[in-house]
């Protein structure tokens, strides 16, 4: 029995063409959910292959459902017809539905069953990577999220995956940082990250203010680089109160990493990319800064990817090739994502192409690299959304009126909970919900964030599928059976076959979310699986029907359950047992 349908039919279809003498090497199912007015599934291949060799697309259709036909397992259980010029339409019989959803019943049914598809694949995601001495602010919130649910999603269907967490601690930012630290004579332990960074930006302006300040504090970075011991004491504690501050945010998100190796743990090796890129010819100095240009590419052969600066200077561009050959050589990966917003496309494109010269040129296996960008979050004007002092607004605190904001809807809604209960389901509702909406646009568009859609119970959000979860388990509470036991026989009711094909998509969604790294697929999915689930609901009794029924209905919101908390915890998100 086959987990991804799609797949099995792709499988059975060309062997059967072949049969036909139908050269598979120009032929291709392409297997595609149908309208379920004419089927469940459809191949659309015939037309592309009989167009190529001037054939009659039905007449080849025809031949290929005849041999489908005669195909004693296959055509008891699949249902298989014509349709217009030459599409293939397939019915699955109540008993394939009932044996698929008798068979993969749970998470675990599922992973094994789709880990295949990705084994051997070793990838390191670098997402979040925010800059020390600074609070994560609005702006953070999408890598951390798109990557968290990508990085699920790859390890959930078999790939070797590896978080690193590239973090910025190595910057301009810290010869100012010390100098006013020094300058006002305090202690760095002392302090926490919003001072830090407000001392930083008042740092920012007497730079920018007074020369004199910032010679001295390019002094300081230039003491700091060659290893001062108190510059670097100074340094150090800065870190670690803006690490423990974001540990603090990556806890509530439910985000964690395998690595957190910023931008510091590159600076020895920058001298060796250097080395290597003069050596080959694929830098070269240009107004005192050392800098590839691709002559090949039309923006790229006259704006330079700057590796070295004119003053001596490492840059992003030079840590950033260090990463990619620790990543390859050390932690072995031969894959790459990079999750941050669209505006560093330009630079990501620059290095890929540069990694892909500086690779060959040393005879390196170069790694499969991919960015993975994101619009931006609006506010309801329209523009990138900021607190009304144009300042980016904290995301600590985003996430404390989510949460406040759901606890008032709690509060209302759920008057029998206990104080404790409505607490837990305010902090999962509201977190969930900025998750949620962030997730469910296509990455590459921007969004509106709004409150009142964010946090409705009405339409694709959190509160929504939240609500639907929470609701069949309280079906199943009060079923007094032995869930490991229940099973599906064939179904009988439209209801009980829409819901249950929904459920066979799961592995289809599942797979182009991963292979596009696209977690909005999951979110319509799951969205659209609780809208068949509710018409099922409405349709077909459980409780008080003959016990082949009841089990079978139950079969069938135990299935709908495991795939919705599944398709939740994918997105990283955490359910609830009530409501």
């Amino acid at each position: 029995m086959w987990f991804q349908i799609d797949v099995g039919l792709s499988k059975v279809v060309s062997e059967a063409a072949q049969a036909c003498d139908i050269s598979t090497v120009d032929f291709s199912p392409d297997i595609r959910q149908a309208d379920p007015r004419f089927g469940d599934f459809q191949a659309n291949g015939v037309l592309p292959y009989a167009k190529l060799h001037r054939l009659n697309p039905r007449h080849v259709a025809e031949q290929i459902v005849e041999k489908l036909r005669s195909m004693e397992d296959f055509s008891k259980k699949i249902e298989v017809g014509i349709a217009g010029p030459g599409f293939i339409n397939f019915k699955l019989s109540g008993s394939f539905l009932a044996e698929w959803l008798n068979l993969y019943k749970s998470e675990n049914d599922y992973k094994a069953a789709i880990a295949q598809n990705w084994s051997g694949k070793r990838i390191v995601i670098d997402y979040s990577s925010p800059n020390t001495a600074k609070q994560m602010h609005v702006g953070h919130l999408r890598s951390m999220n798109i990557g968290d649910s990508i990085y699920r999603i790859l390890k959930f269907c078999g790939a070797d995956i590896i978080r690193d967490n590239h973090i910025g601690d190595w910057g301009t930012q810290f010869g100012i940082l010390i100098m006013v630290i020094k300058e006002k004579g305090l202690r760095a332990s002392d302090l926490s990250l919003e001072e830090i960074e407000s001392l930083y930006q008042q740092g920012s302006t007497l730079a920018k203010e007074n020369e004199n300040f910032l010679a001295l504090a390019r002094n300081e970075l230039v003491k700091l680089q060659n290893g001062d011991s108190e510059n670097f004491e100074i340094w150090e504690t800065i870190n670690k109160i803006s690490q423990s501050a974001f540990d603090e945010i990556y806890v509530e998100m439910g985000v964690s990493f395998d690595y957190t190796l910023g931008e510091s743990f590159y600076r020895d090796r920058t001298n060796e990319i250097y080395q290597e890129l003069t050596e080959k010819h694929i830098a070269r100095v240009d107004n005192g800064a050392l800098c590839v240009f691709h002559e090949e590419h039309e923006q790229f052969s006259k704006q330079p990817f700057i590796v070295r600066k004119a003053d001596g200077a490492s840059n992003y561009a030079t840590t950033d090739l260090a990463t990619v050959l620790y990543r390859t050589e050390t932690l072995h990966a031969n894959e790459l994502i990079y999750v941050t917003d669209g505006r560093q496309q330009d630079h990501f494109q620059q290095l890929f192409l540069t990694v892909k010269k500086w690779y060959a040129a040393f005879g390196r296996k170069c790694p499969e690299m991919q960015h993975v960008w994101f619009g931006t979050i609006l506010g309801e004007d329209g523009k990138a959304i900021k607190t009304r002092s144009g300042t980016p607004i904290k995301l600590k605190e985003l996430l404390n009126e989510a949460k406040a904001r759901a606890k008032k809807i709690v509060d209302e809604k759920s008057k029998e909970l206990s104080n404790s209960e409505k607490q837990h389901v305010a902090n999962v509702l509201g977190i969930d919900s900025i998750k949620y909406i962030d997730l469910l646009s296509n990455r590459t568009n921007d969004y509106v964030f709004s409150w009142e859609k964010m946090l409705s119970f009405d339409g694709n959000t959190a509160a929504y599928l939240l609500y639907a979860i929470a609701r069949i388990k309280s079906i199943l509470r009060k079923c007094d059976v032995d869930m490991a036991n229940v099973a599906a026989d064939c179904l009988e009711t439209e209801a009980e076959r829409n819901l249950v094909r929904s459920l066979t998509y799961f592995p289809i969604i599942l797979s182009q979310a991963a292979r596009e790294l696209r977690p909005h697929y999951l979110c319509t999915y799951l969205f659209e699986l609780t809208g068949e689930y509710s018409a099922f609901y409405s349709t077909d009794r459980i409780l008080g029907e003959p016990t082949n029924i009841a089990s079978r209905r139950l079969t069938i919101i135990l299935g709908t359950l495991n795939i919705l908390e599944t398709g939740m915890h994918l997105l990283g998100l955490e359910t609830l047992e009530r409501m």
